[in-house]
């Protein structure tokens, strides 16, 4: 059963993700998907004063995909740009609760997307 598979962490961010949608006026913007299982994601970021300030996302995919972009979204929320770029695969798995094996890949997910959108805001500050 679905439930058995995933902490309860995981199954509470799959239920009722954080920080879906897009916002208004991001200042940067990445996105990520794995075509072998067609999972897709789309994170915006306002950064103020080096901080992420406000993040959201969009994603499609299996119940991992969406806890995982939630929770990447609620560790990214508040960091500086240099600690957001530290965030690791690893730290989403841990502050789930764990994943089976065969959805640690979900994590990677919010993970470059997330440093894509800060990419992003970096190349838009020099235009």
């Amino acid at each position: 059963m679905f439930t058995d598979d995933y902490s309860d962490i995981v199954i509470e961010h799959f239920m009722c993700p954080r920080n879906v949608g897009i916002i208004n006026n991001p200042n940067g913007e990445g996105s990520n998907g794995d075509p072998q299982c067609g999972d897709y994601l789309d994170i915006y970021i306002r950064v103020e004063n080096n901080v992420i300030e406000d993040i959201s996302f969009l994603v499609q995919g299996c119940p991992a995909s969406i806890a995982t972009s939630s929770m990447a979204t609620e560790i990214a929320k508040g960091k500086t740009l240099e600690e957001a770029l530290k965030i690791t695969e690893d730290d989403i798995i841990e502050a789930l609760g764990g994943l089976p094996e065969n959805k640690k890949h979900c994590s990677n997910l919010g993970v470059r997307a997330l440093r894509d959108a800060i990419e992003d805001y970096y190349e838009n500050l020099g235009k």
